[in-house]
């Protein structure tokens, strides 16, 4: 099957980020450092380099400083220029690279994941997409800035291929499957999964498996009428994973299971548990600070 190549990503950054009150209550959680970087930029650049051009990013009030970041910063770059530090104009300017595009729409009302997506359609059109949640930190098999494919660039491959929905899964224990969308379904080769079943945060005696939805997803644009004409589910809120459920009824939807690993930064140990690991593989500090944490009395 020859599937249109996936030319968009759509970053839902709207949410308000309460569990990292208070330092989410005038910056966006998706603008929390890990290391050095931000968020929303690891979620960026993992789009890019799966070969994303066009970002979308679905925001809200206060989100001002995600535009910020992707956006030229004249009186930095030319305090960096005539001070002479090249290296860090380079790095400063690498965040918006010249063939990449930024276009930014706002979500009005916080109505769920489903809706953030369907604020993004007018920018999107009638082609397949990725969506990326920026909160899931998502790193290759062998690690952040390894040779290894990110997890949207294997999934842009297995799309090429297939040409239907994708969503990113990985096993989860048993006593987690409240938190995430579970599906399950029949293997149909290699990593891929036909999903036959999926619910938003079941109880554990209701889950059909352990297989937990993560952050990444590719979509055709068929998801757009299937969330417009959808009831709220879960929470009050407009789930993207019911409208994933109905639009099983006219065409194949698979789960792909990754390669690499998720650290779940939307709680805070999963977001210390990316610090520290990225830290350690980080080319500058990573010798320095795996010796500090030797010498700490645990």
């Amino acid at each position: 099957m020859h599937a249109s190549p996936v030319r968009k990503a759509v970053f839902p950054v709207a949410g308000l980020g309460t569990r990292f009150l208070p330092a989410t209550k005038a910056s966006p959680k998706e603008m929390l450092p890990v290391v050095d970087k931000p968020l929303i930029q690891y979620a960026v650049e993992e789009a890019y380099a799966a070969g994303i051009r066009h970002m979308i990013f679905v925001t809200g009030r206060s989100k001002r400083a995600i535009e910020d970041h992707f956006d030229t910063a004249y009186e930095l770059e030319s305090e960096l220029e005539a001070a002479g530090k090249e290296a860090l104009l380079t790095l400063v300017r690498s965040l918006m690279p010249c063939d990449m595009h930024c276009a930014f729409v706002r979500q009005p009302r916080s109505l769920g994941l489903g809706h953030a997506v369907l604020c993004a359609e007018p920018l999107v059109g009638n082609e397949p997409f990725a969506v990326l949640l920026a909160d899931d930190l998502m790193v290759g098999e062998r690690g952040h800035g390894s040779s290894s494919p990110g997890v949207m660039a294997q999934m842009t491959a297995a799309f090429a291929k297939q040409g239907r929905s994708m969503l990113a899964v990985q096993e989860v224990p048993l006593e987690q499957v409240n938190r995430y969308g579970i599906v399950a379904g029949e293997p149909a080769g290699g990593p891929l999964i036909r999903v036959e079943y999926i619910v938003e945060k079941p109880t554990p005696e209701k889950a059909p498996s352990r297989m937990g939805v993560a952050g990444r997803y590719i979509l055709t644009p068929a998801i757009f009428e299937e969330i417009r004409s959808q009831p709220k589910g879960a929470g009050g809120e407009i789930q993207l994973t019911d409208a994933i459920a109905r639009l099983m009824a006219h065409e194949a939807v698979y789960a792909f299971q990754y390669a690499g690993k998720r650290y779940d930064c939307g709680s805070k140990e999963g977001f210390l548990e990316a610090t520290v690991e990225l830290a350690l593989q980080h080319p500058q500090v990573g010798a320095h600070f795996r010796e500090y944490l030797k010498g700490l009395a645990l």
